[in-house]
């Protein structure tokens, strides 16, 4: 599930004046040309989450200890390809945010087989069956070292919780926030593009897949598209138009890690957030432990 987090620029902030000033109404179709012009925030209400960490939407079951290992490749800035994985693993800690109890995710990213990205992510159902972000907190490195944190965490410095999924998605509903942090420039909205499709990756094919095209609000024409099998998750990534990336991952590997595995990971995690705790004193540190 790569995020993407490309720098707002003064034509995205000029379409949301424009769009404002003109009243116009975002009218998403499922078509290649089409761009969403007026994401909307879904209402956040802590109270709308009678079991928030059970997590069972069709399209993004969260169950903990299972992993995703995605592989592929994207370019860099100067066009040059180079190998991607990334490992999702739903560990078995909660954190509250708002008031709400969250489940946090363990997402290695690596660039060539080395490790570029460490995250610790927080997600939540609501009682209607909507699946929604919370924020996250990601390490990058370079040559095994640290070199900076982009943490967003709704309710700090405007930070906002969004959808990752719908529960019922459909086709021409309006594009939605996944998140929203204003802090570190990340504006993520989705998009239902296709249903339907059909597709095979390493570890199955599978019919009836849901395509969700993804953006920012700094980016124009550009878009990741995730593929979500029914009861399974993610299980690719694509791209259109001008995203500059052009990721392409595929789902190698489904795996529910044994008792001993998972708390592995979750030792990895609760390091990863001491850490957070030392470095991101204005966000991270304004949030309780995980349990």
């Amino acid at each position: 599930m790569q995020r993407l987090r490309i720098v707002f620029t003064i034509v995205g902030l000029l379409m949301i004046i424009l769009v404002s000033a003109c009243g116009a109404k975002a009218t998403p179709q499922a078509t290649a040309d089409n761009q969403a012009l007026e994401p909307e925030f879904k209402d956040f209400a802590p109270d709308n989450f009678d079991n928030p960490t059970n997590i069972n939407n069709e399209w993004a079951p969260m169950q903990p200890g299972t992993r995703w290992t995605h592989e592929g490749s994207a370019v860099d800035d100067e066009g040059n390809s180079f190998t991607r994985r990334i490992e999702f693993t739903v560990t078995d800690l909660t954190k509250e945010i708002a008031g709400v109890h969250t489940v946090a995710a363990w997402i290695v990213d690596f660039n060539d087989g080395e490790i570029v990205e460490k995250e610790i992510a927080f997600y939540a159902q609501d009682s209607d069956g909507n699946v929604w972000y919370f924020g996250e907190y990601p390490e990058e490195y370079e040559n095994g070292e640290f070199v900076k944190a982009s943490p967003w965490i709704h309710g700090i410095e405007d930070a906002r919780a969004g959808i990752k999924m719908m529960a019922e998605p459909q086709l021409g509903i309006p594009s939605y926030f996944q998140g929203w942090g204003p802090a570190v420039e990340w504006s993520d909205y989705g998009q239902v593009d296709q249903i339907g499709q059909e597709t095979c990756v390493p570890v199955d094919c599978y019919k009836d897949v849901l395509v969700i095209a993804e953006s920012s609000l700094g980016e124009v024409d550009a878009y990741q598209l995730k593929y979500y099998a029914r009861d399974v998750g993610e299980i690719r990534v694509g791209w259109r138009g001008a995203d500059a990336t052009q990721e392409e991952l595929e789902l190698i590997e489904l795996v529910q890690l044994s008792p001993e595995q998972l708390t592995e990971v979750r030792s990895m995690a609760l390091e990863l957030e001491n850490h957070a705790y030392e470095i991101s004193k204005d966000v991270y540190s304004q949030t309780s432990p995980m349990e």
